[in-house]
Protein backbone atom coordinates (compact mmCIF):
# COMPACT_ATOMS: atom_id res chain seq x y z
CA UNK A 1 0.00 0.00 0.00
CA UNK A 2 1.30 3.44 -0.92
CA UNK A 3 1.88 5.98 1.80
CA UNK A 4 -0.69 8.41 0.35
CA UNK A 5 -3.33 5.66 0.23
CA UNK A 6 -2.63 4.75 3.85
CA UNK A 7 -2.93 8.38 4.96
CA UNK A 8 -6.23 8.79 3.10
CA UNK A 9 -7.61 5.59 4.64
CA UNK A 10 -6.65 6.71 8.16
CA UNK A 11 -8.18 10.12 7.56
CA UNK A 12 -11.46 8.57 6.44
CA UNK A 13 -11.44 6.30 9.50
CA UNK A 14 -10.85 9.29 11.79
CA UNK A 15 -13.82 11.11 10.28
CA UNK A 16 -16.04 8.05 10.81
CA UNK A 17 -14.99 7.76 14.44
CA UNK A 18 -15.59 11.47 15.04
CA UNK A 19 -18.98 11.26 13.39
CA UNK A 20 -19.96 8.23 15.44
CA UNK A 21 -19.04 9.94 18.71
CA UNK A 22 -21.02 13.05 17.79
CA UNK A 23 -24.06 11.07 16.63
CA UNK A 24 -23.96 8.92 19.77
CA UNK A 25 -23.87 11.93 22.08
CA UNK A 26 -26.63 13.83 20.29
CA UNK A 27 -28.89 10.78 20.03
CA UNK A 28 -28.30 9.92 23.68
CA UNK A 29 -29.20 13.42 24.86
CA UNK A 30 -32.38 13.38 22.78
CA UNK A 31 -33.36 9.97 24.15
CA UNK A 32 -32.77 11.02 27.76
CA UNK A 33 -34.69 14.28 27.31
CA UNK A 34 -37.67 12.47 25.79
CA UNK A 35 -37.67 9.90 28.59
CA UNK A 36 -37.44 12.58 31.29
CA UNK A 37 -40.18 14.62 29.62
CA UNK A 38 -42.40 11.55 29.54
CA UNK A 39 -41.96 11.05 33.28
CA UNK A 40 -42.63 14.71 34.06
CA UNK A 41 -45.71 14.85 31.84
CA UNK A 42 -47.28 11.71 33.32
CA UNK A 43 -46.52 10.76 36.91
CA UNK A 44 -44.03 13.51 37.72
CA UNK A 45 -41.33 13.69 40.38
CA UNK A 46 -42.05 12.37 43.85
CA UNK A 47 -43.89 15.05 45.82
CA UNK A 48 -41.68 14.85 48.91
CA UNK A 49 -38.46 14.35 46.96
CA UNK A 50 -36.87 17.49 48.40
CA UNK A 51 -37.04 15.89 51.84
CA UNK A 52 -36.45 12.26 50.91
CA UNK A 53 -33.39 12.90 48.76
CA UNK A 54 -31.41 13.37 51.96
CA UNK A 55 -32.20 9.86 53.21
CA UNK A 56 -29.66 7.04 52.68
CA UNK A 57 -32.02 4.71 50.79
CA UNK A 58 -33.07 7.36 48.26
CA UNK A 59 -29.49 8.46 47.74
CA UNK A 60 -28.52 4.82 47.26
CA UNK A 61 -31.31 4.28 44.73
CA UNK A 62 -30.44 7.38 42.72
CA UNK A 63 -26.73 6.68 42.88
CA UNK A 64 -26.75 3.04 41.83
CA UNK A 65 -29.18 3.55 38.93
CA UNK A 66 -27.06 6.44 37.68
CA UNK A 67 -23.92 4.31 38.06
CA UNK A 68 -25.48 1.51 36.00
CA UNK A 69 -26.63 3.98 33.35
CA UNK A 70 -23.15 5.50 33.10
CA UNK A 71 -21.19 2.25 32.96
CA UNK A 72 -23.56 0.53 30.52
CA UNK A 73 -23.71 3.60 28.27
CA UNK A 74 -19.91 3.74 28.19
CA UNK A 75 -19.83 0.10 27.10
CA UNK A 76 -22.50 0.75 24.45
CA UNK A 77 -20.40 3.60 23.08
CA UNK A 78 -17.29 1.45 22.83
CA UNK A 79 -19.12 -1.53 21.36
CA UNK A 80 -20.01 0.55 18.31
CA UNK A 81 -16.32 0.91 17.45
CA UNK A 82 -14.84 -2.16 15.75
CA UNK A 83 -11.51 -3.31 17.09
CA UNK A 84 -11.77 -1.34 20.34
CA UNK A 85 -11.14 -3.37 23.50
CA UNK A 86 -14.28 -3.81 25.60
CA UNK A 87 -12.63 -5.46 28.59
CA UNK A 88 -12.24 -2.43 30.85
CA UNK A 89 -15.67 -1.04 30.00
CA UNK A 90 -17.30 -4.44 30.58
CA UNK A 91 -15.53 -4.86 33.91
CA UNK A 92 -16.97 -1.58 35.17
CA UNK A 93 -20.40 -3.20 35.06
CA UNK A 94 -19.36 -5.12 38.15
CA UNK A 95 -19.35 -1.84 40.09
CA UNK A 96 -23.13 -1.34 40.22
CA UNK A 97 -23.56 -5.06 40.91
CA UNK A 98 -21.15 -4.93 43.84
CA UNK A 99 -22.81 -1.79 45.22
CA UNK A 100 -26.24 -3.40 44.90
CA UNK A 101 -25.10 -6.53 46.75
CA UNK A 102 -23.66 -4.34 49.51
CA UNK A 103 -26.96 -2.48 49.74
CA UNK A 104 -28.95 -5.70 49.95
CA UNK A 105 -26.73 -7.09 52.69
CA UNK A 106 -26.99 -3.85 54.65
CA UNK A 107 -30.77 -3.81 54.29
CA UNK A 108 -31.07 -7.39 55.52
CA UNK A 109 -28.95 -6.54 58.54
CA UNK A 110 -30.86 -3.43 59.61
CA UNK A 111 -34.42 -4.50 58.73
CA UNK A 112 -36.21 -7.18 60.80
CA UNK A 113 -36.67 -10.45 58.93
CA UNK A 114 -40.44 -10.13 59.29
CA UNK A 115 -40.30 -7.02 57.07
CA UNK A 116 -38.14 -8.46 54.30
CA UNK A 117 -41.07 -9.64 52.19
CA UNK A 118 -42.96 -6.35 52.43
CA UNK A 119 -39.82 -4.34 51.61
CA UNK A 120 -39.23 -6.55 48.57
CA UNK A 121 -42.81 -6.36 47.35
CA UNK A 122 -43.14 -2.62 47.93
CA UNK A 123 -46.28 -0.67 47.11
CA UNK A 124 -45.84 0.17 43.44
CA UNK A 125 -44.17 -2.82 41.82
CA UNK A 126 -46.62 -2.75 38.91
CA UNK A 127 -45.73 0.90 38.25
CA UNK A 128 -42.06 -0.01 38.23
CA UNK A 129 -42.56 -2.92 35.83
CA UNK A 130 -44.46 -0.63 33.46
CA UNK A 131 -42.50 2.59 33.62
CA UNK A 132 -38.91 1.31 33.55
CA UNK A 133 -39.37 -0.49 30.20
CA UNK A 134 -41.55 2.35 28.89
CA UNK A 135 -39.05 5.05 29.81
CA UNK A 136 -36.30 2.98 28.18
CA UNK A 137 -37.90 3.10 24.73
CA UNK A 138 -36.53 6.49 23.66
CA UNK A 139 -32.98 5.91 24.99
CA UNK A 140 -32.93 2.44 23.42
CA UNK A 141 -34.01 3.77 20.04
CA UNK A 142 -31.42 6.54 20.29
CA UNK A 143 -28.56 4.22 21.22
CA UNK A 144 -29.46 1.64 18.58
CA UNK A 145 -29.66 4.37 15.96
CA UNK A 146 -26.26 5.74 16.90
CA UNK A 147 -24.61 2.31 17.11
CA UNK A 148 -25.71 1.71 13.51
CA UNK A 149 -23.41 4.59 12.60
CA UNK A 150 -20.56 2.52 14.02
CA UNK A 151 -19.78 -1.09 13.23
CA UNK A 152 -20.67 -3.48 16.06
CA UNK A 153 -19.10 -6.87 15.56
CA UNK A 154 -21.94 -8.78 17.25
CA UNK A 155 -25.38 -7.24 16.61
CA UNK A 156 -27.17 -9.23 19.33
CA UNK A 157 -24.63 -8.42 22.02
CA UNK A 158 -24.50 -4.76 20.97
CA UNK A 159 -28.29 -4.61 21.12
CA UNK A 160 -28.34 -6.19 24.57
CA UNK A 161 -25.79 -3.67 25.85
CA UNK A 162 -27.86 -0.86 24.33
CA UNK A 163 -30.90 -2.26 26.13
CA UNK A 164 -29.00 -2.47 29.41
CA UNK A 165 -27.88 1.14 29.05
CA UNK A 166 -31.39 2.25 28.16
CA UNK A 167 -32.80 0.30 31.10
CA UNK A 168 -30.28 1.91 33.42
CA UNK A 169 -31.17 5.36 32.13
CA UNK A 170 -34.89 4.63 32.52
CA UNK A 171 -34.34 3.33 36.07
CA UNK A 172 -32.33 6.44 36.97
CA UNK A 173 -35.17 8.64 35.71
CA UNK A 174 -37.98 6.62 37.28
CA UNK A 175 -36.13 6.64 40.61
CA UNK A 176 -37.05 10.32 40.92
CA UNK A 177 -40.69 9.30 41.21
CA UNK A 178 -40.62 5.87 42.83
CA UNK A 179 -41.79 5.90 46.49
CA UNK A 180 -40.31 2.44 47.17
CA UNK A 181 -36.78 2.97 48.43
CA UNK A 182 -35.62 -0.40 49.75
CA UNK A 183 -32.61 -2.00 48.02
CA UNK A 184 -34.66 -5.22 48.13
CA UNK A 185 -37.32 -3.59 45.96
CA UNK A 186 -34.65 -2.14 43.71
CA UNK A 187 -32.93 -5.50 43.28
CA UNK A 188 -36.21 -7.20 42.37
CA UNK A 189 -38.50 -4.94 40.36
CA UNK A 190 -36.01 -2.51 38.87
CA UNK A 191 -33.89 -5.47 37.77
CA UNK A 192 -36.86 -7.09 36.04
CA UNK A 193 -37.68 -3.85 34.22
CA UNK A 194 -34.06 -3.46 33.13
CA UNK A 195 -33.99 -7.11 32.02
CA UNK A 196 -37.02 -6.43 29.80
CA UNK A 197 -35.19 -3.51 28.17
CA UNK A 198 -32.04 -5.60 27.75
CA UNK A 199 -33.97 -8.43 26.12
CA UNK A 200 -35.74 -6.01 23.80
CA UNK A 201 -32.38 -4.53 22.86
CA UNK A 202 -30.97 -7.96 22.09
CA UNK A 203 -33.89 -8.89 19.84
CA UNK A 204 -33.92 -5.55 18.05
CA UNK A 205 -30.14 -5.46 17.75
CA UNK A 206 -30.07 -8.76 15.87
CA UNK A 207 -32.26 -7.16 13.20
CA UNK A 208 -31.31 -3.50 13.00
CA UNK A 209 -27.57 -3.73 13.68
CA UNK A 210 -26.69 -6.23 10.98
CA UNK A 211 -24.13 -5.07 8.46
Amino acid sequence: MKTDDLINMLARDARVRLRFGRVFLIALVIGVVISAALLLSTIGIRKNMAEMIETPRVLFKLGITLLLAATATRLAFRIGKPGVSLRSAALTLTLPLAVLIAGIVTELLVVPQADWASRTEGQFSAFCLFFVPTLSIAPLAAILYSIREGAPENPGTAGAVAGLAAGGIAAAIYAWHCPDDSPLFLATWYSIGILVATTAGFLLGRKVLRW
